[in-house]
């Protein structure tokens, strides 16, 4: 029995360390398919519109990059908990799901260069006198579970701060809109979202987080996939694409110091 679970161990790694190395670029030109995980429930990165379809800057810039390798694209909505695994365990080739950059997810996933700007923020309504992170004590707030931005509320949190995770952005949003938590935190384009439809709740920026741009995130030991991708993205910084985007679905250029 040993010898078979070991035997059964190395098959795996051994399957591991294949899938590894496997060239993904290589595997997108041959099936003329680019499979991208992008988010449904995080406008304006990712919606359903009323045709029922993907829409957003994530959709655009998974086209963007699909046009460019002169294959059809072909999108699998996700969301903040599961857009890694499916990476991980090869469901999709890339993730553009508003994706931030930390040290735990470089260390399973690679990233390209920046395509657009982002930053995280605890936010409230106007006359809410949270001004500080120590005013956060006594307050409750709600965040997406293992969201970047769940993790960067988590580091800073005083002893006191109530801290209400959900399971996606929607849930997250409603539990600000409905009162059942004082504040919530999440992305500054995801507030202007709100103030849109909502302008007798418009939330207001309280404490700033963390200056966090999105990537594209990608399998690790892909250098072929990086280097192209990241050409995509440079030449789309250039001619002004993701410039359009920005101002299309974020109602904004892109700043000076974006990069």
């Amino acid at each position: 029995m040993r010898k078979l679970r070991t035997l059964l161990l190395a098959t795996l790694l051994c399957g591991g360390a294949l899938s590894a190395q496997a060239d993904v670029l290589g595997d997108i030109s041959q099936r003329g398919v680019l499979k991208v995980a992008v988010p449904q429930d995080f406008p304006p990165f990712g919606s359903v519109g009323p045709d029922l379809k993907p829409r957003g800057l994530d959709i655009d810039t998974a086209q963007l990059l699909a046009d460019k390798l002169g294959v059809k694209l072909a999108v699998t909505p996700v969301n903040s908990t599961n857009r890694i695994p499916f990476l991980t365990t090869g469901k999709v080739d890339l993730v553009i799901s508003s994706l931030g950059k930390n040290p735990e997810r470089e260390q399973v996933v690679d990233f390209s260069l920046p395509y657009a700007p982002f930053y995280l923020a605890v936010f409230g309504p106007e006359a809410s006198p949270v001004d500080s992170v120590q005013a956060l004590a006594g307050k409750t707030i709600s965040v997406t579970r293992g969201a970047i931005e769940d993790m960067a509320l988590t580091a800073v949190a005083p002893e006191g701060t109530t801290i209400k995770r959900f399971e996606d952005n929607n849930s997250t949003i409603a539990a600000y809109l409905s009162g059942q938590v004082d504040l919530i935190a999440s992305g500054s384009v995801v507030m202007a979202a709100i103030a849109e439809k909502n302008p007798k709740k418009v939330p207001v920026l309280k404490v700033k987080l963390k200056d966090s741009p999105v990537y594209v995130g990608m399998a690790k030991e892909q250098p072929a996939l990086r280097e192209k991708v990241n050409a995509i993205l440079a030449e789309a910084r250039s001619d002004g694409s993701l410039n359009r985007n920005a101002e299309k679905w974020l109602k904004q250029p892109l700043p000076a110091d974006f990069q």
